[in-house]
């Protein structure tokens, strides 16, 4: 069994028409989501072996910051022929890879990847920007791998669909300031405890003093000597 994650390289910028496709950056959205989806593929314990990526910038910076964000180092390899590559081009790139690789990430381009997923998984599906379709295959070599092969579609990830940052950042945020009420009522309580028992000890040492002044005075007293009459 093979495990095959595809991704769609993440939202790229237009703000620049003199560059050629090729060079096209990523937007500010692309790059969030791209971080979005590193953690996400991290928490799901699928972290890939090696990640295949097409050449352009949009593709390469998505594969950079999605192996930052999943742990997976920068076991990045850059193929020419996966840019803008049709299904049957993956499925040869596939086909080709060693058979210690277990699972690994193909960081690519639609229609392509749309096609790809369709002909190993019998499903029409879309795949926006930054999406990632986890497909397990019923192969022990990637050699095995061709169009007929049956594989099956486990989960998809698309960006939209995933819990907003703000939402999981206020969550947190308000759960640390609930501990440190918490801590603060403790040391508080802590605070007025230690004063009440030490009151008791306080006129306890007050009365103490009150009687050793008392009896002084008294010995004072006794000391003094008579006049004469």
């Amino acid at each position: 069994m093979k495990t095959l994650l595809l991704m769609r390289h993440a939202k790229s910028s237009w703000k620049h028409p003199e560059l050629a496709d090729h060079e096209r950056p990523l937007a500010k959205n692309g790059l969030r989501d791209a971080h979005r989806m590193g953690e996400l593929i991290e928490r799901q314990e699928l972290i890939p072996q090696r990640v295949f990526s097409s050449s352009a910038v949009r593709a390469t910076k998505t594969a950079s910051i999605f192996c930052k964000m999943c742990g997976c180092g920068e076991n990045i390899v850059v193929e020419d022929s996966l840019y803008l590559a049709e299904a049957d081009t993956l499925i040869d790139t596939l086909k080709a890879l060693p058979d210690d690789l277990e699972r690994v990430l193909l960081v690519g381009h639609n229609p392509g990847l749309e096609a790809l997923l369709q002909i190993l998984c019998a499903r029409v599906e879309s795949l926006p920007t930054a999406v990632i379709a986890y497909i397990t295959l019923p192969i022990k070599q990637w050699s095995e791998l061709s169009v007929k092969t049956e594989g099956e579609l486990v989960e998809i990830w698309r960006p939209k669909e995933l819990p907003e940052e703000h939402e999981t950042h206020k969550k947190k945020k308000k759960d640390v300031k609930s501990d440190e009420d918490k801590t603060a009522k403790k040391a508080e309580k802590e605070t007025k405890d230690g004063k009440e028992k030490k009151k008791p000890k306080k006129k306890k040492e007050e009365a103490e003093e009150a009687s050793a002044k008392k009896a002084e005075v008294t010995d004072k007293k006794k000391d003094k000597p008579k006049k004469d009459k």
